[in-house]
């Protein structure tokens, strides 16, 4: 009787990954996809994402660290959209690889500065996403090999983060670009930002689903008070917004608005907290909030 050979252990692998793309092509709905849980915001509107959002992936035999960083801003100059850039590339600091998402057939001078400020010595895997929409799939063909010429990829990976199409094979190929060694975080840890941020990152979700196409962009969430007592938290949160015409607006008539938006985040706290949420919401006039840097520095921004 012949004896099969023990197949060998595959070594242990864990890392960091940073998800870089222009934005709206999707990188916290992949972010979502590839932890099982929403942690990172989303909306149809650009700029949702405004501060770095980590989640973690554990398996047994690798832990992948993915970093969410904002969209590359490359037309306007204002304060905020800088520290959002110095948000992305500190998210590109200290990592083993990087996932470059572009949108499918969409290719640009906003994503080729992306592509601008990836080092030639972090292996990068091209992940074009949104290929559900493409009704002939052999477009992507010619498409793909402009965006080959860009660069060498690692791997490149058509992929649908919303339909979760081939994301398991994007993780595949990530793993083993990750250095050998144990894992970074606890195998029960499905990010490192605290409840805090997260709850003023649900609330200010609903400002970018519920208001306008350019309202969102003036606003901000302040959590003033945060307390854990058992499986309730008590929140007290503050919309900010730069005029006063802005503020009547986010209230809505009879303050239904504002009812709205907060009762949506309440329920989306309590399923991502598991626990019950007292949440209390005002709106508030700050001028200037989004060009001032101590303003943006107390609020997290860029940090």
């Amino acid at each position: 009787m012949s004896v099969q050979p023990v197949p060998e252990a595959r070594p242990h692998r864990a890392g960091n990954v940073a998800i870089v793309g222009r934005p709206n092509v999707g990188k916290s709905t992949l972010l979502n996809r590839l932890v099982g849980t929403r942690i990172s915001i989303t909306s149809d509107k650009p700029q949702t994402t405004r501060q770095q959002v980590t989640g973690i992936v554990t398996r047994a035999d690798a832990q992948v660290v993915f970093v969410d960083t904002p969209g590359y801003q490359t037309e306007h100059g204002s304060v905020l959209n800088r520290a959002m850039n110095r948000s992305v590339a500190a998210g590109l600091a200290n990592v083993d690889a990087v996932v470059w998402m572009v949108e499918a057939l969409v290719c640009d001078g906003r994503d080729e500065a992306v592509v601008g400020m990836l080092s030639g010595g972090v292996p990068v895997i091209l992940a074009v996403n949104k290929t559900d929409t493409i009704k002939h799939k052999k477009r992507l063909l010619p498409f793909i090999a402009g965006l080959a010429r860009l660069r060498d990829f690692a791997a490149v990976i058509p992929i649908s983060a919303a339909k979760g199409w081939q994301v398991d094979d994007l993780l595949e190929a990530i793993v083993p670009l990750l250095p050998e060694g144990p894992p970074l975080h606890d195998a029960d840890e499905i990010t490192t930002v605290n409840e805090r941020f997260l709850a003023a990152e649900l609330l200010r979700e609903k400002l970018f689903r519920q208001l306008g196409d350019e309202l969102p962009y003036a606003t901000t969430v302040e959590i003033e008070h945060f307390k854990e007592d058992g499986n309730l938290r008590s929140i007290q949160a503050s919309i900010l917004v730069d005029r006063e015409g802005q503020k009547a607006i986010v209230i809505g008539k009879g303050g239904q608005k504002l009812k709205s938006i907060a009762s949506a985040a309440r329920r989306d706290m309590e399923g991502l907290f598991g626990g019950k949420v007292f949440l209390e919401v005002w709106v508030k006039v700050r001028r200037g909030w989004a060009d001032s840097e101590a303003s943006l520095r107390r609020l997290g921004y860029g940090n």
